[in-house]
């Protein structure tokens, strides 16, 4: 199935989910030409990972190095369109655990994300949003744990009690906390 498939699929929870999925569509016909490039400076797709232990209760997380937080895992699609792929490489780049699978294929979130400007490295990068779907995956926490100093300054597992205290970005908790839900929800726990 094709990356706009996908996206047509999703299912949104809410209106937010509902308003943007209809906004992602529209802005991805309007730059076919390179909407999973980053050369589309005001808006690109990405894709994230939502690591969770098989009980569901402890989430895997990275320090991230540009946002100083936790934050779960993912990346750029830089042309790839198979967003679970980007998902499942990047959250084993980012982690070290060789071992990841999706809790299922589908995309457990979309959501407009803004990045304000910053620096990586000695290129300042301007102010743009990822249009980014997220799966929710499933790993051991008894796989080794290795940080990808690029990137991160740390990789550790958090309760999901808890996760609301190790990062400093609302709107993410409120998407971690609903995909928290919708896996449980999948499961029927």
């Amino acid at each position: 199935m094709n990356f706009i498939d996908q996206i047509e699929n999703f299912r949104p929870q809410n209106e937010q989910q509902q308003k943007e999925k209809k906004v992602i569509l529209s802005y991805i016909q309007q730059f076919a030409h390179n909407i999973l490039l980053r050369d589309n400076e005001f808006a690109h797709m990405t894709s994230s990972g939502f690591i969770m232990n098989k009980r569901l209760d402890k989430i895997l997380m990275i320090h991230h190095n540009i946002y100083n937080t936790w934050a779960w895992t993912g990346g750029h699609a830089d042309g790839d369109s198979d967003f679970l792929s980007i998902a499942l490489r990047e959250a084993q780049e980012e982690t070290g655990v060789k071992n990841i699978y999706p809790l299922f294929n589908d995309i457990a979130s979309l959501d407009i994300l803004p990045v304000w400007g910053h620096f990586k490295g000695a290129e300042y990068i301007c102010t743009h949003l990822h249009l980014n779907s997220s799966y929710i995956l499933i790993a051991s926490e008894d796989e080794k744990l290795e940080v990808n100093e690029k990137e991160t300054t740390g990789v550790r597992w958090i309760s999901a009690m808890e996760m609301d205290q190790f990062s400093n970005e609302p709107k993410m908790v409120v998407i971690y906390q609903r995909l928290i839900q919708r896996a449980l929800f999948f499961t029927g726990d």
